[in-house]
């Protein structure tokens, strides 16, 4: 029984073990590697079956957004999750504080939410960064370059952000789901 599971594992007939192990988790390897443990070298970099090393990815893996045409790394290609987090915690405070300029001194409650979504909207239509992007050398892309945003693209994309799940559920790209429903997506400027 052992082989066989190790035999499905390495030729990913098992959709769900695969689709659990895909995308870079060196997890599957090494269970490839345990469980036909006869194969593995002392160095702990070979194993048996089609997997050699722990830094090469798998053949099937294809790079973050090249379904979508961009690069794999450096400008232009999509930027890392934690990047787009702080990102948006950069706007989210600066927001914060320019509301806080006209509510003080009482505290700016929700309406610190309708100066993000104002600011957002007006910066991406108009420079396609937020000062958040800026900073951390982020823009948006989008289907016409060389172009302004569409306001109807930057105001459902910043509706949808400002519910703040839709850019919680994420494809295999790592896209949100406001990037998706909108056709845009955040890349790596510098």
């Amino acid at each position: 029984m052992d082989g066989q599971l190790s035999a499905t594992l390495r030729t990913g007939g098992c959709s769900g073990v695969s689709l659990v192990f895909r995308r870079g988790n060196t997890a599957s390897r090494r269970v490839g590697a345990v469980l036909s443990s006869p194969g593995v070298t002392g160095s702990g970099t070979t194993y048996a079956g089609d997997v050699t090393r722990d830094d090469v990815s798998p053949s099937q893996e294809r790079a973050r957004g090249a379904a979508l045409g961009l690069p794999a790394t450096g400008a232009g290609s999509l930027a890392p999750f934690g990047r787009r987090i702080g990102q948006y915690l950069i706007d989210a405070v600066a927001a914060g504080l320019v509301t806080a300029l006209f509510t003080a001194p009482e505290a700016p409650r929700l309406w610190s939410l309708l100066t993000f979504g104002v600011m957002t909207v007006v910066f991406l239509v108009l420079t396609g960064q937020t000062p958040g992007m800026r900073l951390l050398g982020l823009r948006l892309a989008h289907p016409h370059p060389g172009r302004r945003l569409a306001p109807w693209r930057a105001v459902v994309r910043t509706a949808l952000l400002m519910v703040l799940l839709p850019a919680l559920v994420v494809d295999a790209d790592g896209r949100g789901l406001h990037d998706r429903l909108t056709d845009t997506a955040v890349v790596l400027d510098r």
